[in-house]
């Protein structure tokens, strides 16, 4: 199935028989369907796989007698509770089981069949969505690197291998949660800038709104993967929060990078939108200035020029202890 195609899955005027999903203002329409581990707040039972549709959770392993093929192999992944063994599966039954609940969504047909493994969201428990194996973030806006830069390099923001290589290092898995509560790390800080450090808590712990990345079939060892085929690799997408203690950071990073004062926290959101569902957004990768360097030949692809880019917008606000009372 090609996923770098629009279909019926992506039509605006597709109306679900879950009637909030038809509401203008809610985030989980009949074309989004992102998928989460929850359970039912106040229980014991293990967590689980759900599609959000409207203010619901659907259950999708409980739909796999009602499917098959490929379909029903993948609705049946989610009986775990994580999103790990579904993405495993592949890019092709990704889209194959998006479009069956899209399907059985759209039917009223269904909704006698079906609401029964419909959960309120406000009366679930959300997990976190992936057993995280691995992590790495990467330094990709020259903006953003730009802005970080001058905090520690006034005179030199970049360094000369910016605009060459993709610039990033691994982070900490088991720092990865859903939120709540952040603890403000303690570790090597300068008080005085060219004194000597002091252990103390962080003094300028840092938030960062990114995109977080959900890479799903793995790739092999010792065979890298080509542009083109990088989009087949990616289930999907979470809104992310990189928390940074910036004086730890500042006395740390040299010669080796960032440790301590990166990988206390990073917070992720429970919903994971598909790649697919994101089709819509899809546009024309940045352009790098003239006078910037091009990138190697296997970082250049023609059709990640035209389309390896998404128009999104990720916004943060900010609640303070008082706001919150």
């Amino acid at each position: 199935m090609d996923l770098l195609n629009l279909n019926a899955t992506h039509d605006p005027g597709a109306k679900s028989w879950v009637g909030s999903a038809n509401d203008p203002a809610t985030d989980f329409p009949v074309q989004n369907l992102p998928f989460g581990a929850f359970s039912r707040a106040g229980g014991a039972e293990a967590p689980r796989i759900g599609v959000a549709i409207g203010d619901q959770i659907l259950a999708v392993a409980a739909l796999a007698d009602k499917f098959s093929g490929l379909a029903a192999t993948a609705a049946r992944s989610c009986e775990a509770p994580t999103l790990n063994a579904l993405m495993a599966l592949g890019h092709e039954s990704w889209a194959v089981l998006r479009h069956a609940i899209f399907d059985m969504l759209i039917d009223p047909n269904y909704a006698a069949r079906v609401g029964e493994h419909l959960f309120p969201i406000n009366k679930s428990l959300m997990h976190l969505p992936v057993s995280v194996r691995n992590y790495t973030d990467f330094y990709a806006s020259v903006f953003h690197a730009t802005n970080v830069g001058r905090l520690f390099r006034p005179e030199n923001p970049l360094l000369p291998n910016y605009k060459f290589v993709p610039v990033g290092y691994h982070g900490r898995a088991s720092s990865i949660d859903l939120g709540g509560e952040v603890f403000r790390p303690k570790g090597q800080i300068r008080l005085e800038r060219d004194g000597n450090p002091v252990y103390a808590p962080s003094r300028r712990l840092d938030y960062e709104t990114e995109l977080g990345i959900f890479i799903g079939t793995p790739s092999q060892r010792g065979k890298p993967v080509l542009m083109q085929e990088a989009p087949q690799h990616v289930f999907g997408f979470c809104l992310l929060n990189d928390w940074s203690a910036r004086d730890i950071q500042e006395w740390e990073y040299q010669p080796l990078g960032p440790f301590l004062g990166k990988n206390f926290a990073t917070s992720i959101s429970p919903w994971v939108v598909t790649a697919e569902a994101l089709l819509p957004f899809r546009s024309a990768a940045f352009e790098r200035p003239a006078i910037d360097p091009a990138p190697l030949p296997y970082l250049a692809d023609e059709g990640d020029q035209k389309s390896g880019g998404y128009d999104i917008k990720v916004s943060a606000l900010i609640r303070t202890m008082k706001m919150a009372e």
